[in-house]
C-alpha cells in the first residue's frame, strides 16, 4: 500500500517563518489512513507542538470534521472512514541524506513500521536518503 507523504516543512519555513529550510529539521509525524489511502504527515516541532496539533491540520487543509477532546489532548476525526493509526518523532538531515522515525505518540500511541522503509524509500522526496525506522 503507497504512502502519502504530507510535508509541512516547506510550509511552516517558506511561508510562515520566511527563512530557508534548514539541512537538520525535527519534528513530529502521524499516520492516517482512509481504505487503502496511508498517509505520513510530517511537521516540524516549531509548527505543531502536539500530535492532535498535526491531526486537526491535516482535516483542516482536507476539510475533514472533526474535534479535540474535553482535555484538547486528542483530535479526532468525525468520518470513521478516516483511521488514525499513532505517530512519533522525526529527524530529518539532508546533508547526510537521513531521515529517522522513532518514540510514539502519547495521543495516538506507536506508529506502524511495517514496510514503511521500503515506501518510504520509493518516493522521490527520499530517494538516496537512509531510512531509518526505530
Amino acid at each position: 500500500m503507497p504512502i502519502i507523504l504530507i510535508d509541512y516543512i516547506p510550509f511552516y519555513y517558506t511561508s510562515l517563518a520566511r527563512t530557508p529550510i534548514p539541512a537538520v529539521v525535527a519534528g513530529k509525524f502521524v499516520q492516517i489512513r482512509n481504505g487503502n489511502a496511508r498517509y505520513l504527515v510530517l511537521s516540524p516541532r516549531e509548527l505543531t507542538k502536539y500530535h492532535a496539533n498535526i491531526v486537526e491540520r491535516f482535516c483542516m487543509d482536507k476539510g475533514i470534521e472533526g474535534s479535540y477532546d474535553s482535555k484538547r489532548e486528542k483530535y479526532t476525526i468525525a468520518d470513521q472512514a478516516w483511521q488514525i493509526i499513532g505517530g512519533g518523532k522525526f529527524e530529518r538531515d539532508a546533508n547526510k541524506k537521513t531521515i529517522k522515525l522513532y518514540d510514539n505518540s502519547m495521543a495516538y500511541g506507536k506508529f506502524d513500521a511495517t514496510g514503511l522503509k521500503e515506501t518510504l524509500g520509493a518516493l522521490r522526496e527520499f530517494s538516496g536518503y537512509d531510512i531509518i525506522v526505530e
